[in-house]
């Protein structure tokens, strides 16, 4: 472990929200709590359990929703997670979270993203490479100079970008709403466009004019796929054609077969399909 974290990494599947420290989720439910808006009691043992399957991943997610509600806990969350994976050397990070309203807190689609990159650049204890205003983020491949790396002399550097993720339980309104913000955002590290979600939850065609609308207009997309048996949804995706895919737990041959004729790469995620049971051990991972 002591060489992999030294190595320099890519990161290309980080969600904002599940990566927040359990710490900070800690003490974000127990404020929630105190002010009764949730059970503290209720949610403590889900923020402390390591072995969640996928159901229990995403009512933990639910608790999420309700705690990154206002602008100053997106910003807090978001520096804590960009120098969480600069200690671990990643020098490349994708960030995905999908923009949130709530008119309670006065927070919309983009005030949400604004504060995101309020987080980003709040960051102390590394350098963060970043777009700024009238500043051309350029293509998210990034070459990074090898004197950029850690090599105890010079001092840290992470270049990040983010994506905008389109949650799987929006309407296609606020689909596309999603993808006009991020063509809006392009220039300020915005790379592309996310679907994700409860894999149980919405349908393929809800999403497909907002994804359509967001490759005309040159979007990057990556879709997760295959978190769950649906060979149909698995086979409209992948005749999309997106630019990556996320996950494929549950490929069958033929999609494994139409995949690499596509070209399409996947970002594997083994400790999340381990602990989620997604995948039963990694033996039988579908990496090898």
């Amino acid at each position: 472990m002591e060489w992999f974290a030294s190595i320099p990494k890519v990161e290309l599947h980080a969600h904002l929200n599940g990566s927040i420290r359990d710490s900070t989720l800690l003490e974000l439910a127990r404020d929630l709590g105190e002010k009764h808006v949730i059970v503290f009691s209720d949610v403590e043992h889900v923020i402390l359990k390591n072995d969640r399957s996928l159901t229990e991943v995403f009512k933990l997610f639910d608790l999420i929703h309700i705690i990154t509600t206002d602008h100053g806990t997106v910003k807090r969350i978001t520096k804590e997670v960009i120098e969480d994976f600069a200690s671990e050397n990643v020098i490349y990070l994708e960030l995905r979270t999908t923009p949130k309203r709530n008119d309670s807190k006065g927070m919309t689609k983009r005030s949400y993203m604004e504060a995101v990159m309020e987080g980003v650049r709040a960051v102390s204890t590394v350098d963060v490479v970043f777009p700024h205003n009238n500043v051309d983020a350029g293509s998210h491949i990034i070459s990074v100079p090898v004197n950029d790396m850690c090599n105890g002399t010079t001092r840290k550097k992470i270049y990040v970008r983010l994506l905008l993720s389109i949650d799987r339980r929006e309407s296609t309104a606020a689909a596309m709403e999603t993808v006009k913000l991020a063509l809006e955002m392009r220039d300020l590290g915005v790379v592309g466009i996310d679907l994700s979600g409860n894999p149980v939850v919405g349908e393929w065609i809800t999403f497909l004019p907002a994804l359509k609308f967001a490759r005309e207009h040159g979007l990057d997309i990556t879709l997760h796929c295959g978190e769950v048996p649906n060979p149909k949804e698995i086979q409209a995706m992948l005749d999309f054609i997106p630019q990556r895919i996320g996950h494929a737990c549950y490929f069958g041959e033929d999609d494994w077969k139409r995949m690499k004729s596509y070209k399409i790469p996947v970002e594997i995620c083994l400790t999340s399909n381990i602990t989620t049971a997604s995948v039963s051990s990694l033996d039988v991972h579908h990496f090898g």
